[in-house]
């Protein structure tokens, strides 16, 4: 089985300068650079919305291959101002990537991307296709309202997880609790800053108990940048707002992008973002590759996970090399 590669460090960082706010702030977007500066290039699109990179995600591909573009999405981890939800939409963020890549210096890249990295990365793909060498996508996310529905409102991932539910839904009026995405997000707008760290703790801890398939209780850890109040004010900003796509649902503009190779790799036991998606993505479009595992959950840091990560992306480089 194969495991991550070694730990490695940026050769260069920057901090890109965007559009003006209305506070007279500016988004500001950290990227990095690791690897070979004359490898493949290949950008790694985080998931949440709102969860930003971490050191790991630099080491699933070979960095004597790879020219490694990372970055926090607005709001998210080292881009400022952090949290914030003004001109924070997913067609911002595929101007960021674009932004990204011609700044760099970049013709074409490959495209890498999980949970909602996967769906940023198929929403960029029908903009810029012709910027597309290839993309791998894992546990892919479409998300339409059912798709968020599944994790954020009764009769989804909380049938799974009753107990878990209970403790993210208890507290909330009767009128709330099948669908409690809006009190939360009052409550993480709200001037009472304790508020605010109380909700977005509650929320993360369920997210975190869905994430992986394990036998044992996962206690997240809520120190860990960018912190529960930035991500959960970005994820239910994104989640309240369909996605920003949900005037472009991503499976009706498959023609424009169905010559791009792609690989989709997802857990069988995916709670987050159930096979079914994965399985729809790849019915509609079945030049691509579709790989089950059969026995992981929605992480990109299990085993089998990695694994398959990693050989896709080997896998990939030793074609286009």
């Amino acid at each position: 089985m194969l495991t991550l590669y070694p730990e490695i460090e940026p050769y260069q960082t920057h901090l890109l300068v965007r559009e003006t706010l209305s506070s007279g702030k500016k988004h500001e977007i950290y990227v990095e650079e690791c690897g070979n500066p004359s490898g493949i290039p290949v950008v790694f699109l985080h998931g949440g919305p709102g969860s930003g990179c971490r050191p790991q995600h630099r080491q699933y591909f070979n960095p004597e291959k790879y020219r490694i573009v990372l970055f926090d999405q607005r709001g998210c981890g080292r881009s400022i101002p952090s949290g914030e939800l003004e001109n924070n939409t997913t067609a911002h963020l595929v101007s960021d990537m674009e932004y990204i890549r011609t700044r760099l210096g970049i013709d074409k890249w490959v495209i890498f991307g999980g949970s909602w990295g996967a769906t940023l990365a198929l929403c960029y793909a029908r903009d810029h296709a012709e910027k597309v060498i290839s993309m791998i996508l894992r546990g892919t996310f479409l998300g339409r309202q059912q798709d968020i529905d599944w994790v954020y409102a009764a009769g989804g991932a909380s049938k799974l997880f009753p107990e878990a539910w209970h403790r993210l839904t208890h507290m909330l009026d009767q009128s709330e609790q099948q669908t409690p995405l809006k009190a939360y997000y009052t409550r993480l707008t709200d001037p009472d800053e304790s508020l605010q760290i109380s909700a977005a703790t509650i929320l993360n801890s369920w997210e975190a108990t869905i994430v992986t398939l394990r036998d044992h209780e996962y206690e997240p850890d809520l120190t860990e940048a960018p912190g529960p109040l930035a991500h959960s004010r970005i994820q239910l900003h994104f989640a309240l707002n369909q996605c920003f796509i949900e005037n472009r649902p991503i499976l009706s503009e498959i023609e424009t992008i169905r010559h791009i190779p792609t690989q989709i790799i997802h857990g069988r036991y995916d709670i987050v973002c159930p096979l079914q998606q994965s399985w729809e993505l790849h019915q509609a479009w079945p030049e691509t590759s579709l790989t089950v595992l059969p026995l992981a959950g929605h992480a990109a840091g299990e085993p089998a996970v990695i694994d398959a990560l990693v050989r896709a992306t080997d896998t990939l480089a030793d074609e286009l090399q």
